[in-house]
């Protein structure tokens, strides 16, 4: 099925991007509003941040560096008041101190109810952990409440916008780092990916190094089950000795995370444990480099 362009409408309310954002798409009667955590007080007196809705809690982990992200749903209230209302709560409680920016979703129509707003955290909460982009900070899992088969190909329409719009307001929440073909095997991807190997044996542990990497339209995706380098070189860059401690990685060297290296150098690095130029080391199956498929333009990732 052939993919449609989309007509995406930015209104920087501030005059700047750094400030609040207001977003609609062509089509769509949803709402959404990115919102800086210390600008929700200009907020005050927009009807549609008074309505019923889904939000989101932008941050990072203070232990892990890693993003974070809490989601909720908020309802109108008895004295008429709703996201807007939730999210300044959320700034004067002290446990959800590590947010910098908000992104919330309601619509133009005031359609949402609380059958709605469930369905949708609770939708948008699995699809947060299944892509594992960010630390999902929710408590519990949200249920979904029970809804028509109809009103659910309503809602399911307005997540797929949703999704849209959050990457486009720089979060990519929802997109997994490489999709796979058959759940639970994370090496089979689809034949339209550029699929790179790196084999060595290793000097330093004795090891066979197998590792495999996808390259996307972000960088370089070093797959989960390859079998890394356990120790570090002498020489390895700092920031890819951080990465490989951060990193889930069994005692037996197996990778049991997708992770994402804008580099290539820096993603063969991870694997070996020390400097590697990435140019050479990936390969494709038939033994060609990645420096070779650039020079040749055969590099359609």
């Amino acid at each position: 099925m052939t993919t449609r362009g989309k007509s995406i409408n930015l209104f920087l309310m501030d005059g700047t991007s750094i400030g609040r954002i207001k977003c609609t798409l062509a089509n769509w009667t949803g709402v959404a509003y990115k919102i800086p955590r210390t600008e929700l007080d200009k907020c005050k007196g927009r009807g549609d941040l008074s309505q019923s809705g889904v939000y989101f809690l932008f941050g990072t982990s203070e232990e892990n560096d890693k993003n974070v992200v809490y989601i909720g749903q908020a309802g109108v209230r008895k004295n008429g008041e709703g996201i807007l209302y939730r999210l300044q709560e959320h700034k004067r409680n002290p446990d959800k101190d590590y947010w910098t920016e908000a992104i919330v979703f309601t619509t133009s129509n005031n359609s949402f109810g609380p059958t709605e707003i469930s369905y949708l955290e609770n939708r948008f909460c699995s699809l947060a952990s299944d892509a594992k982009r960010y630390i999902v900070k929710n408590g519990n899992d949200p249920t979904s409440g029970n809804i028509t088969e109809e009103k659910e190909s309503e809602l399911e329409e307005f997540i797929d916008y949703a999704k849209i719009v959050m990457g486009t307001l720089g979060h990519k929440l929802f997109e997994k780092l490489t999709e796979l073909k058959k759940p639970g095997d994370p090496m089979d991807i689809s034949n339209d990916d550029l699929l790179l190997h790196l084999k060595r044996k290793s000097k330093k542990s004795g090891i066979l190094i197998e590792a495999m990497c996808k390259q996307t339209s972000e960088g370089f995706v070093v797959l989960k089950g390859c079998l890394i380098e356990t120790k570090d070189s002498d020489s390895i860059p700092s920031g890819i000795k951080d990465s490989r401690k951060k990193a889930q990685i069994d005692q037996y060297g197996i990778l049991q995370e997708d992770i994402l290296f804008r580099s290539p150098s820096y993603a063969a690095a991870f694997v070996i444990g020390g400097h590697a130029n990435g140019l050479m080391e990936w390969k494709t199956e038939d033994g060609k480099t990645l420096k070779e498929i650039e020079n040749s333009g055969d590099n359609l990732a």
